[in-house]
């Protein structure tokens, strides 16, 4: 057929002679032979007839960019799932067909215009004010608030953002439902945008921080819903903006996108691309405490330090700035050495950990070398002039203690510090360099997090969520806990009863086994606190080296390398209790454990009450380049462990089967990770 179609081209153009009754023979078989080969190929087949000219012509099109991935993603998802397996198709056989090529539409990323007519039929805009008075009946009210218990990943319908849409007056009054009206909103409408941002925004009813979080999340361009999110955020305290303070500072990116976005858009567009006042905000907020100012000060010169140099000038921008405001404050010369003394503070250590870490001598040897250099007035460390701490702005430092520092036994070698505080006691931190500390950082972050919400339900169940700062992107610190890994606890004292007996003895104690019942307690409720919380966040890597109890019975985790469901041994249990745990309680049988598996059941009833909290704040980190977290679906693996899906009634069975099912399995994996520990001494 190929030659067929040259030689028609060369007979049309007058290239070969014209014979009237020979050309009707031929062109009668070709047709016949074009029947023949379309009739046996799998391929459809469209003839475009093209205006022919007497001189050559060169075509040339620009290149049509792919369509975004969400669509396509979409689609691609929709067809899987209505559509019954067939025989390959087009867009299937073409792939391996040399005589076949594609052809980019630059309408298939565009809106169908039926459904876009359809749209503007359903939202007719004459009947707004109509609209202020509609109530929904008891069944589209039972709809709606489905709709609103959607977690904050849930795409909406177009039939339910319509729903949404026709009842935005009537959902005004309910915090619930702004995140999801936006959703619903068709913001390349200048008229819907008007209405949303300018008359339902201002009216709309106070939101809790979990939805404006999300407001400040990727999916809102909207400097004006940006600014309300904002304004709402300013109602916490200095303590709950603390908390959100590392997300907070992230969203600052997404401030940088849409400014990026204002540039190279048309001027008449409906969406608002000028600054929210986020910067402005944290700014302001940190010059006028001087905690929340020391953690904003790191948290952004981590990202100055970052590869992303676009990223990297952008914070700088901000850093200078809230410098500057800092010094037009009150006692402001005085705060920004106090900051700069911190910076040189920190590279002192980052240097000369790198020296002890990268030198060839054994860790006895590294530690004698540590305490020299400590010793040393050249290099500062001894004594300091009164600073306040990094970690912990709450703590001023004149020194460290150089005949208690030491080394630990790891990879890194990080060191153990006690720093001289200007109260007279002691605060023993522990300093990393050549590790990647921002995801310990974030954990830690969340776990005080969940140590609040668990609070404010008048449960405390003995969490010691340790300070944790990253001072860059490796480099950083977190306070150190005097206390025994559980490894360390059996070897020496054979159980955790009686090491717990050996620190706290009661003789006269009633079932606890000769041991104080206050520790007994807490030991129980921290337990189960940690129980919870791991699985949540689905930590792993989880052996006797890294669960650690202190002398009082508190008992926690360290090392967060792995997350979110990531751990580098087979099967790991879902639920992170190991039998020296349970041993510590008396047994699976003892009335402690009981109580143990009911804090469980109470906290994880608790936190699944914020999950959408929970979800944002993970969500926020996605482009902060941790590396359990980006280029993965973060909102599926937390909501998994919450199962929203369930009543709390299930969600209660669904833990104690978990907990019931936990495998002891682990124990050869610590035997294994104990023989590493003994060679790498």
């Amino acid at each position: 057929m190929g030659r067929l179609e040259k030689l028609v081209k060369k007979y049309e153009r007058g290239d070969l002679p014209k014979n009237e009754w020979l050309d009707k023979m031929s062109f009668r078989k070709m047709e016949e032979i074009h029947s023949a080969e379309t009739e046996k190929s799998e391929n459809l087949f469209l003839y475009i007839d093209l205006p022919r000219f007497d001189f050559p012509v060169i075509f040339c099109e620009p290149e049509t960019p792919a369509a975004s991935s969400s669509s396509t993603t979409t689609t691609t998802t929709l067809a899987t799932v209505t559509q019954p397996p067939v025989a390959p198709t087009i867009s299937t056989s073409f792939l391996n067909d040399p005589n076949l090529w594609s052809v980019a539409d630059p309408d298939v990323s565009n809106e169908n215009p039926v459904e876009d007519k359809h749209r503007r039929l359903v939202r007719s805009h004459r009947s707004s004010p109509y609209d202020r008075e509609l109530k929904p009946n008891a069944k589209i009210r039972d709809e709606l608030t489905h709709i609103l218990n959607y977690s904050p990943s849930q795409q909406l319908s177009s039939e339910e953002k319509d729903i949404i849409w026709k009842f935005r007056f009537y959902l005004a009054r309910d915090k619930r439902g702004l995140t999801k009206f936006l959703k619903s909103v068709t913001w390349r409408d200048s008229s819907e945008v008007k209405q949303a941002v300018e008359e339902l925004l201002p009216m709309w009813t106070e939101i809790d921080t979990d939805d404006a979080l999300e407001l400040l999340g990727p999916g809102t361009v909207d400097s004006r819903v940006r600014a309300f999110a904002v304004k709402q955020l300013s109602r916490a305290d200095d303590d709950e903006l603390t908390l959100y303070l590392l997300q907070l500072v992230q969203s600052l990116k997404f401030e940088s996108a849409a400014s990026d976005q204002r540039s190279s858009r048309a001027v008449t567009t409906a969406i608002s691309y000028d600054d929210s006042g986020l910067t402005d905000f944290l700014i302001a907020r940190g010059v006028k405490n001087a905690i929340l100012g020391n953690r904003l000060y790191w948290y952004l010169m981590v990202e100055v330090a970052l590869e992303d140099r676009v990223m990297a000038k952008m914070y700088g921008r901000v850093v200078f700035k809230f410098m500057n405001k800092i010094l037009e404050s009150e006692g402001g010369s005085e705060r920004r050495e106090l900051m700069r003394r911190q910076g040189l503070l920190v590279d002192t250590l980052s240097k000369r950990a790198r020296e002890l870490r990268t030198n060839k001598d054994i860790r006895p040897k590294k530690i004698e070398k540590m305490r020299q250099m400590i010793s040393d007035s050249k290099n500062g460390l001894a004594s300091i002039p009164p600073l306040p701490l990094p970690l912990n702005a709450k703590i001023e430092i004149t020194g460290i203690i150089a005949e208690k520092s030491s080394i630990f036994k790891s990879n890194m070698f990080p060191l153990l510090l006690y720093f001289q505080c200007s109260d007279g006691s002691e605060y023993p931190v522990i300093f990393k360099d050549g590790d990647d500390m921002r995801q310990d950082q974030l954990v830690i972050q969340l776990f005080t997090l969940m140590d609040q919400l668990l609070r404010k339900e008048n449960l405390d169940l003995k969490l010691s969520p340790y300070d944790v700062l990253a001072t860059g992107p490796l480099q950083g610190m977190a306070q150190f806990i005097p206390s025994k890994t559980i490894a360390s606890i059996v070897s020496e004292h054979g159980t955790v009863l009686n090491y717990l007996r050996l620190h706290n003895p009661d003789e006269g104690s009633v079932g606890t086994s000769g041991v104080e019942p206050s520790v007994v307690d807490t030991f129980v409720r921290s337990c189960a606190g940690y129980c919870v919380v791991t699985y949540l966040l689905g930590v792993g890597d989880r052996h006797l080296d890294n669960l650690l109890i202190a002398p009082d019975g508190h008992f926690f985790h360290v090392d967060f390398g792995y997350i979110l469901g990531r751990d580098p041994k087979p099967f790991p249990p879902p639920v992170k209790v190991c039998k020296e745990m349970i041993d510590g309680m008396g047994g699976a049988q003892s009335p402690h454990y009981m109580r143990f598996k009911n804090y469980c059941f109470t906290a994880f009833t608790i936190l699944r009450k914020s999950a959408n909290l929970i979800l944002n704040l993970v969500a926020l980190m996605i482009d902060a380049n941790i590396p359990d977290i980006k280029h993965r679906d973060v909102h599926e693996q937390i909501q998994e462990k919450f199962r929203l899906d369930l009543s709390e009634e299930e969600a209660i069975k669904h833990f104690e089967t978990l907990l019931n099912e936990t495998s002891y399995i682990t124990a050869v994996f610590d035997r294994i990770h104990d023989l590493a520990q003994y060679w790498r001494a």
